[in-house]
């Protein structure tokens, strides 16, 4: 054994062990706490003063309460009570304000403490940050939420596009075609969404607005190329915005397929865009089935288009007219570089 590492021994041992526990305490990444059974600040280790932004000179002494949201004052409460009982509370998650009022989502385990005698004189906390795993759970719930949402769009979809070959063919060979042209010009869209022609090339600064409005609705026009149209100023839109305002058109598609003027064989749409200090689109339906404004709570393809809206500063109306759907998209300037 080494010189260094013998005198490293020899101090470890030469410790007592509160001075052991001490040193534990303070050095853990947990925030550890304790308090009387009043609810007065007792101790308050390092990583309790980065959680919560108070030094420990600042909250020993204080009410636990420094750190308690207000309305959930009677939590505490119970807390308390549950110690005075004797009772342990594990891995209880909750929310807990800093100094700077911010607040955090926590994971606490409570224990009584005791003294030589084995009455309760207070508790120790140990509390755990779980804002971040909170975050990645609730993304994770909306990836899978969306990716069920597409998956249930693209099967209405691909049931819109069979519709539509069948009434414009009359053979089996031809409808296969038929099929496979319009896949493709799904493919295209997809493509152009990413920003790239294939799978080894990288996204391209900007797009024209109108190859991405043709391109998204390639798949859903008849032989004419009437059952969409599309006229008025065109405007290059950066890869990123482009992102956004492809996965607006695509639920408007979708809806429009479900519900509007593309779930009949004689309705279309007409798109008119305009370059005013910005982005506006306006979006006409006629030849559906009588629409009239949905009631009760929206799905979740109206929560995807809010963050779709959310990221570009943009903003929808919509008027259910009863010849047809109108809506009118506005996205500022500076969202779309």
């Amino acid at each position: 054994m080494s010189h260094e590492r013998k005198d490293a021994h020899s101090a470890a041992l030469s410790l007592s062990a509160d001075a052991w526990l001490a040193a534990i305490v303070e050095s853990s990444e947990d925030a550890i706490i304790s308090k009387s059974v009043d609810g007065v600040i007792t101790s308050w280790n390092k990583s309790a003063e980065r959680l919560f932004g108070f030094l420990a000179v600042e909250a020993i002494g204080q009410p636990i309460t420094i750190i308690v949201p207000p309305d959930l004052l009677d939590e505490e409460a119970a807390i308390i009570a549950s110690i005075r009982a004797g009772e342990r509370i594990e891995h209880y998650e909750t929310v807990r304000c800093r100094k700077d009022g911010t607040l955090v989502e926590i994971s606490l385990t409570i224990s009584p403490v005791r003294d030589k005698d084995g009455v309760i004189v207070g508790a120790s906390k140990i509390v755990r940050d779980i804002s971040e795993r909170k975050r990645l759970i609730e993304r994770q719930d909306l990836l899978l939420r969306e990716m069920n949402h597409r998956v249930k769009n693209l099967f209405a979809v691909m049931n819109s596009l069979v519709s539509l070959s069948e009434r414009t063919t009359t053979n089996a060979r031809a409808l296969a075609d038929d099929l496979r042209a319009r896949i493709r010009a799904l493919s295209v869209a997809h493509n152009l969404v990413l920003g790239n022609s294939g799978e080894d090339s990288r996204p391209s600064g900007s797009a024209s607005l109108f190859n991405l409005i043709q391109a998204l609705f390639a798949a859903h026009q008849d032989h004419r190329s009437e059952r969409i149209t599309v006229k008025g100023n065109d405007i290059a839109v950066g890869t990123v915005a482009l992102t956004s305002i492809a996965l607006l058109l695509h639920e408007l598609i979708t809806n429009s397929i479900k519900y509007g003027a593309l779930s009949a064989s004689g309705g279309h749409i007409d798109v008119e865009v305009q370059d005013e200090d910005g982005l506006e689109l306006h979006w006409a339906e006629v030849g559906g089935p009588p629409i009239q404004a949905p009631s009760g709570a929206t799905g979740f393809g109206s929560r995807l288009e809010r963050l779709a809206l959310d990221a570009l500063n943009g903003s929808i109306i919509r008027d259910w007219r009863s010849e047809g759907l109108r809506i009118s998209l506005r996205i500022p300037l500076r969202s779309l570089g």
